[in-house]
């Protein structure tokens, strides 16, 4: 695989990631460095960029849904706002962190900053134990 695919699959693995898809981008983060450690800087863009969308994904998933009630475990997610969303990489926590976050109408752009910025964070983390 040439280095520019290896770089799409890399994408679309951690843009499914991040949804509410079953998924995991970590083993392709590790093909790609493995294959290509000078793209490193590149990987990590891709995987955050990718991974930051999927998650506004489930925030946009999360806003168009109706309102009704309040429910006590998502007004807690108001309480930290949307800096709680550096953890929206955590496995199941963070899908649902994202869904809520949108539930709230919480700031759509400090939200993808915040996002990012915790996806960083950890394939950063990854790409260190890696190369």
């Amino acid at each position: 695989m040439s280095e520019t695919a290896s770089l799409w699959s890399l994408f679309f693995s951690s843009f499914l990631a991040a949804t509410l898809l079953p998924g995991g981008s970590e083993a392709v983060l590790f093909g790609v460095l493995k294959g290509y450690p000078e793209t490193l800087w590149a990987a990590l863009l891709v995987a955050t960029i990718g991974n930051t969308l999927g998650g506004m994904v489930s925030f946009g998933m999360g806003w168009l849904l109706p309102q009704t009630q309040q429910l006590k475990h998502v007004e807690k997610l108001r309480r930290y706002g949307t800096p709680a969303l550096l953890l929206a990489w955590v496995p199941l926590l963070g899908d649902a962190l994202c869904l809520a976050a949108g539930w709230l109408r919480l700031n759509p752009w400090q939200a993808a900053l915040f996002m990012a910025a915790g996806k960083f964070a950890r394939y950063w983390v990854i790409a260190l134990a890696i190369v």
